[in-house]
């Protein structure tokens, strides 16, 4: 609907609130025109009206729930997800978005119960079972994760999301044989999806079939979307097979897509490093610099090439202003006190050879 078109429907559907100001539908028509113009903050104004005249609205309630859930508002969420309930206890979707909010809310506990009394009244959704695959993810119980993904492929063979989560769980447990199997089969049936082609490329990568890994990279990186993370990941990848000047090629093209993140420059960098080419490191890390001045963990990595290409002057001075700008870090203090005590020792050890 065009912005002209919207404008004259809130009109007419404001006028018949004032016509009939008790009937909750124009209520309902005119928070969904907000939304479609996206004033969310009068579609809360308009619900917030509709529950002074019907406070058990369910469809309101949820609506404002989901309003604030997203806003990540969680608490206001909850306000309106428990009087959800109250109204409607036998409601799978109440229970349902009161678990995902204590999901965002880091608390496992109140999201896992909740997810189980989703179950309670509907057992065979498919993306239930992947909510709470998910949350057991993220409390990196990746054992339980996998269970739960299962149970979602027993009733949806083809669910999308348990596939590729799944195939996550598998890779993280470094069962790269079962991870494989599920990327394969989310690529059957989305043979576009660019970020598939890379898990399946990566796995391959970590399970050192190189020319396969190759394949599948060339196919992510063919097919449409931004490749910047595709070259870096490939990139990785040659350099594991130590095809150094692949790996830098692809450094420099994700670079070229992308000149204002610095990653790309910081694992060139650390490429150029183990080669031991230092000068080349070095500029690599002080392009990632311009970009991010305040990374101390740049300055440590540029302190790192002075102090392997025995520039011991310039990496102290350069670890220090690292722990400068973290004094809270023990890493950086305890590198660049013993970068310094090194240092000590060996000019001292000088000046006593010079007095004998």
């Amino acid at each position: 609907m065009e912005k002209q078109e919207l404008n004259k429907a809130i009109e007419k559907t404001v006028l018949k609130m004032a016509i009939e100001p008790k009937n909750t539908d124009h209520y309902h028509e005119l928070a969904k025109l907000y939304a479609m113009d996206n004033q969310y903050e009068k579609v809360i104004s308009v619900y917030e009206s509709l529950l002074e005249i019907d406070p058990k609205d369910i469809q309101t309630l949820l609506n404002l729930g989901s309003i604030w859930f997203y806003s990540k508002e969680y608490k206001k969420a909850l306000k309106y997800f428990n009087q959800a309930m109250m109204v409607n206890p036998s409601n799978y979707l109440v229970y349902y978005n009161i678990a995902n909010t204590y999901a965002e809310m880091k608390n496992f506990a109140r999201a896992l119960h909740f997810y189980n009394r989703t179950l309670d009244f509907n057992s065979q959704d498919p993306e239930i079972y992947n909510a709470i695959a998910l949350l057991y993810h993220d409390f990196e119980d990746y054992v339980e994760a996998r269970a739960y993904y299962e149970k979602s492929l027993s009733i949806d063979p083809n669910n999308l999301t348990a596939l590729v989560d799944l195939g996550n769980v598998c890779f993280k447990l470094y069962d790269y044989k079962n991870a494989l199997e599920y990327y394969y089969k989310v690529f059957e049936l989305a043979p576009n999806n660019k970020t598939v082609a890379l898990c399946i490329a990566n796995t391959l990568a970590v399970s050192k079939d190189k020319e396969k890994c190759y394949e599948y990279f060339d196919k992510a990186i063919a097919l449409d979307g931004d490749n910047y993370k595709a070259y870096i990941c490939y990139a990785i990848a040659k350099s594991d097979f130590k095809d150094y000047d692949d790996a830098i090629s692809l450094y420099k093209k994700a670079i070229e897509i992308n000149p204002n993140e610095a990653n790309a420059y910081i694992l060139a960098g650390n490429l150029y490093s183990n080669l031991k080419k230092y000068e080349e490191a070095e500029e690599q890390y002080k392009e990632a610099l311009k970009i991010n001045k305040l990374d101390p963990s740049i300055y440590v990595l540029i302190a790192n090439v002075f102090y392997m290409n025995n520039q011991v002057e310039r990496a102290i001075n350069t670890y220090r202003a690292a722990v400068n700008m973290r004094p809270e870090n023990d890493e950086y203090k305890l590198v660049f006190i013993q970068v310094l005590e090194d240092y000590i020792a060996e000019a001292r050890k000088d000046d006593l050879l010079e007095a004998v």
